[in-house]
């Protein structure tokens, strides 16, 4: 695809990443964590630096193998926006957002019937039509680009469209939304060649939303937001969605980070990671997770500032195998800090060995 056409929408999302209409409610100055020898917490601003990418995971060898008669697949790390990619992309992903709000917000807090998939997780109407919706869109305005949505799986991009995926979560966090709790969140990302280059988290109650763009810096409302510095986890706030998403393995693991820090907490989805971005947590640690569950939170905290990776420390990519439909191997264990020196302290702790 070399040019989206999308009509004009509202002046609100005018700008390099768009702007959402919904008033903004961020601190005029990020806190730090204080180093653990402070008798007191001494805060100040966190100047933003884009996250670098690390030496050890650029180029590498993707986890992921793709099921294919080739073999296993290489993924090379895209560290800038590639050429085909201009501001429509982002405007579109906005009418994504749009489109899968207008859904959510009908349903929430009003009676549905609740299904259970295979894998004992619930969904709803509201989880398919705002996923259907948002397929609606991209089959007018780029119906060459690849979708892989959690509802209805994966279509393959053809012709000038094959190196991108649109990445979809229409409702992150469902057992939040049918309780009535506003923490869910829809998770629309933009993949190209396997690395997430464009993300969008989206609050529709609340009405906030998260815009991140590789090599750019991310917004919340279309203001501009930073993770904060933690030098020590023993400072650090942490978020996982549930404890029950660990066993074994992963749960020793877990256990050890969250026997580090200062305060454990659990529940939000993806607005825990929206939060870190924002400069209000400290450390994301979470497994048993699938592409369309962490793929667009990357681009964001990147963008804010923070490093995301697997829980070794190496890049989160994901690529379709050759005419699939599901995925079928992929990184599904996440570490989202906002100080690279918490991160690698909890990478540390975590030791793990997939």
């Amino acid at each position: 695809m070399q040019s989206l056409s999308l009509t004009s929408r509202s002046t609100q999302l005018r700008g390099a990443q768009g702007k959402h209409q919904a008033p903004v409610h961020l601190p005029a100055k990020p806190l730090l964590c204080s180093a653990p020898s402070a008798r007191l917490a001494q805060c100040s601003p966190a100047p933003f630096q884009p996250a670098a990418v690390s030496a050890a995971s650029q180029p590498r060898r993707s986890r992921m193998a793709a099921a294919s008669a080739g073999g296993s697949q290489s993924l090379e790390l895209v560290t800038q926006l590639p050429a085909s990619f201009n501001e429509s992309h982002i405007e579109l992903a906005h009418a994504l957002a749009d489109a899968a709000a207008r859904i959510t917000r009908q349903y929430f807090r009003a009676p549905f019937d609740v299904e259970t998939k295979k894998d004992a997780s619930p969904v709803t109407i509201a989880d398919k039509q705002a996923e259907v919706a948002m397929r609606e869109v991209l089959a007018q305005r780029a119906p060459d680009h690849g979708v892989f949505g959690e509802e209805h799986g994966i279509k393959q991009g053809s012709g000038a469209g094959a190196d991108f995926m649109w990445v979809l979560d229409p409702i992150d966090g469902t057992k939040s939304f049918i309780t009535g709790k506003p923490l869910f969140g829809t998770l629309i990302s933009l993949v190209y060649k396997g690395t997430p280059i464009l993300g969008i988290i989206d609050q529709p109650i609340l009405r906030e939303r998260w815009v991140g763009v590789l090599g750019r810096q991310s917004t919340l409302n279309g203001a501009p937001i930073r993770t904060r510095a933690c030098a020590d986890i023993s400072n650090a706030y942490l978020y996982a969605t549930t404890p029950h998403m660990f066993a074994g393995a992963t749960e020793a693991a877990f256990n050890r980070v969250r026997d580090s820090v200062k305060i454990p907490m659990y529940g939000c989805d993806c607005y825990a990671y929206g939060l870190l971005a924002a400069g209000h947590a400290d450390i994301v640690c979470e497994a048993d997770l699938k592409p369309y569950d962490y793929m667009a939170l990357i681009p964001i905290i990147k963008g804010a500032g923070g490093t995301v990776t697997d829980w070794v420390g190496h890049e989160l990519q994901w690529w379709p195998a050759a005419g699939s439909t599901q995925p079928t191997a992929f990184p599904g264990e996440v570490l989202a800090a906002g100080d690279k020196r918490a991160h690698a302290q909890a990478v540390a702790k975590l030791a793990h060995k997939p």
